[in-house]
């Protein structure tokens, strides 16, 4: 990994090992199960394509998508070096006037470093597909499956391997079309991410401010609870990205839910029962679900089934070219209470 500023903060190559090492190489497949898998990919995405593409109206701009069938360790590596990139600039400015030494900093690199890797060799064991919103532009038309998990997945619920892959696709290539196909869609989001990490407090006695703030808060409502912890303990400012961020999440996730569905009624007989299993899986039980709230997991679990929600509703209110008009501009976006409330988000564009 390079050698910029977050390298500074974090010891890339220890998170690397890490998440390797607690992602592990999952279930056994042996060479034809993956020869197999990486044929069934490089057959369904560009179907999926261009199925996404006439049903949505939206377009892909430049080369075809092209599925990388993954290990969970490429997975984590893949992700750290998407990590690297987004944090570099706020890297910088925590180190704005400091030399980045002392008898402390290679411990913090590498706490730091423990931590990522952990957090992202825990979701390296559960992630089947992804579209990396990171990726230089030269890479923007890959998609990443991991294969362990994929086989995995079919393996304990008894899946029909090619459909369940059929299934998968239509899901991320909607994802790869949204951001292809909506020229200011992938600018709109990361002009988000950068103005929330600019917002963070790197002022020690501020954040203690702030964390005092937060318990007061927890104590006298329970309002943040929806939205998850990490809400207590944002400024004003923050909670406003915040909630941009979770509205825009939600409607692409639940759009590609949408596609997936439409798509595949018709074409695959057991997607009714997929679907279900899924999110018996993403929703989870025990030990998995109490993890899942505490690194904030389980609000990302709910993008998929308020966003899902959100688009049908919106569609059967006014037809898939009024849905499109979404895609119009920013400002047509969903605040996240019109992703409660589909119909006041129907209104308000209706009458613009």
């Amino acid at each position: 990994m390079g050698g910029g500023a977050t390298a500074r903060l974090v010891d890339w190559q220890v998170a690397r090992r890490i998440g390797a090492r607690v992602a592990g190489g999952g279930p056994e497949t042996g060479r034809t199960a993956r020869a197999r898998l990486r044929e069934d990919f490089a057959e369904v995405v560009p179907e999926a394509e261009k199925l996404i593409t006439e049903l949505t109206g939206l377009a892909i701009e430049g080369p075809a998508t092209r599925p990388w069938v993954m290990s969970r360790a490429e997975w984590v590596s893949q992700n750290l070096r998407g990590f690297e990139t987004i944090l570099d600039p706020f890297a910088e400015r925590v180190l704005r006037g400091r030399s980045g030494g002392g008898p402390l900093a290679g411990f913090r690199r590498k706490a730091l470093a423990t931590q990522m890797g952990g957090l992202l060799g825990y979701l390296g064991r559960r992630v089947l597909g992804q579209y990396d919103l990171f990726l230089p532009p030269d890479d923007r038309d890959l998609l990443y499956f991991v294969g362990p998990n994929v086989i995995a997945v079919e393996r304990r619920f008894n899946l029909v391997p090619r459909e369940f892959r059929a299934w998968l696709a239509f899901h991320e290539v909607t994802h790869r079309v949204q951001f292809s196909g909506v020229r200011w869609l992938r600018g709109h989001l990361l002009g988000l991410v950068n103005e929330y990490l600019d917002s963070i407090e790197v002022d020690p006695r501020r954040i203690v401010e702030t964390v005092r703030r937060a318990v007061e808060e927890a104590r006298r409502s329970d309002g943040w609870r929806g939205l998850g912890f990490l809400f207590l303990v944002m400024t004003p400012a923050q909670r406003d990205i915040f909630r941009r961020m979770q509205a825009l999440m939600s409607l692409l996730e639940g759009h590609g839910n949408h596609v997936m569905t439409a798509l595949s009624e018709g074409r695959l007989p057991t997607a009714e029962r997929m679907g279900r299993v899924l999110r018996e899986r993403r929703h989870g039980a025990g030990v998995n679900r109490m993890f899942q709230k505490a690194i904030g997991l389980d609000v990302k679990v709910r993008q998929y089934d308020v966003g899902e929600r959100f688009v049908a509703e919106a569609v059967a209110r006014s037809g898939r070219e009024g849905f499109a008009r979404v895609w119009e501009h920013p400002d047509l976006l969903p605040t996240l209470e019109e992703i409660a409330r589909p119909e006041a988000w129907v209104e308000r564009v209706t009458l613009r």
